[in-house]
């Protein structure tokens, strides 16, 4: 599927808004039972991209520093009146990525996972197409991340030295 981009998005009371100029990284459709619990849901579908392209249209989201499985934390970034969460900023990849929450932008389907992580914690009934990568925790970046993002990471990590 082709995607036009930039794509918009935003909380569910319009408060902020946002839009992403390019297209991300990987997205990934995490099965972890902490996106499970911090979504209420059966996964979290997150599109990481480098941070430089998620230009805020409207409002300023709130930064609330939340456990993560890694023991090192991450900040979800929320609406300040709905507490819709936006996008995170995990410990490890610090502020430069964002991890946007899929289900925010105005067209969600627009971006699909590219695949499913910690498929060993997963629901039973949740049924992952056949083909779709998948990996029972976390996988190899080279193994999976297309060349062209991989060299996006290389040139954000290059500039933060």
């Amino acid at each position: 599927m082709k995607t036009d981009y930039p794509l918009e998005g935003g909380c569910t009371c319009g408060t902020v808004r946002y839009r992403m100029t390019g297209k991300p990284l990987f997205v990934h459709c995490c099965h972890c039972r902490w996106c499970q619990r911090e979504t209420g849901a059966s996964f979290a579908l997150n599109a990481m991209i480098e941070a430089d392209r998620i230009v805020l249209l409207q409002g300023e989201p709130e930064a609330v520093d939340t456990p993560s499985y890694s023991g090192k934390g991450q900040k979800i970034l929320r609406c300040p009146h709905c507490r819709v969460a936006l996008w995170s900023h995990y410990a490890g990849a610090g502020e430069t990525i964002c991890f946007v929450r899929v289900g925010t932008l105005d067209m969600p389907d627009a971006l699909p996972p590219d695949i499913h992580i910690f498929t060993g914690s997963k629901q039973p009934w949740v049924l992952i197409p056949p083909g779709m990568p998948t990996v029972p925790e976390y996988y190899q970046r080279s193994l999976f991340w297309p060349a062209d993002s991989q060299e996006r990471l290389a040139a954000l990590k290059a500039r933060k030295q």
